[in-house]
């Protein structure tokens, strides 16, 4: 079944392609969320500037979509859990965040992908991530930065995947601090603002502001 291989990293990249931030911020609202705000096609920045509710439709639309290209590999024929089909789920989380943050169908100018990449590490390895997104959630409830909440989370991937689930497995845990890695180079303007004290917080208030607005 190898041929199916570059066929289903293909379809895995188009999954990741979906412009979700874009799409429904044009249709519903008129706005183009790339010419605003941090002008990144994410959640972040739709909540920033379109609002809660459509904040929270495309994290969770890109959430699945990474989970979704990750669940393409049981077409690949491999036994769950061999090694094989963690290397085809590796290579389908690859697709998908490639895919986000060069998007086909949007002029390959997308997002930063984390919650696709959340999506896509939930079909590789669910309880780790599980424990992740309640460490996201923590810190972005005490300290309001969508940045530091995600970075965090993704330093802690390794960390829950070996010391908390007792994994031994090398390829994953490479998998695992490969994603730390990620997010911090893509957070790396996140983390000087954050140093100088410039980095801009996210709260729940009724509106959105402008006054709000950051380079997430």
């Amino acid at each position: 079944m190898n041929y199916l291989i570059p066929l289903l990293v293909a379809a895995a990249y188009l999954l990741g392609s979906i412009p979700n931030a874009v799409w429904i911020g044009r249709k519903f609202y008129g706005i183009d969320v790339r010419e605003h705000g941090s002008h990144n096609a994410g959640a972040t920045n739709t909540l920033r500037v379109l609002g809660r509710k459509a904040g929270f439709i495309v994290f969770v639309l890109d959430f699945f979509k990474g989970f979704l290209a990750v669940s393409l590999a049981y077409a690949a024929g491999y036994a769950a859990g061999s090694p094989q089909m963690y290397n085809m789920k590796f290579a389908l989380s690859a697709a998908a965040v490639v895919g986000h943050i060069f998007p086909i169908f949007a002029g390959f100018k997308g997002g930063k992908g984390v919650a696709t990449l959340a999506g896509a590490v939930m079909g590789v390895y669910p309880p780790a991530v599980l424990l992740c997104l309640v460490t996201f959630l923590a810190v972005f409830l005490i300290w309001h930065y969508v940045s530091l909440a995600s970075m965090t989370a993704g330093i802690a991937l390794p960390i829950y995947t070996v010391f908390v689930f007792g994994q031994t497995y090398i390829p994953l845990i490479i998998f695992c601090c490969a994603i730390s890695v990620l997010l911090l180079i893509t957070h790396r303007k996140n983390i000087n603002r954050l140093l100088n004290g410039t980095e801009s917080k996210i709260t729940f208030s009724k509106k959105t502001n402008d006054n709000t607005k950051s380079q997430q």
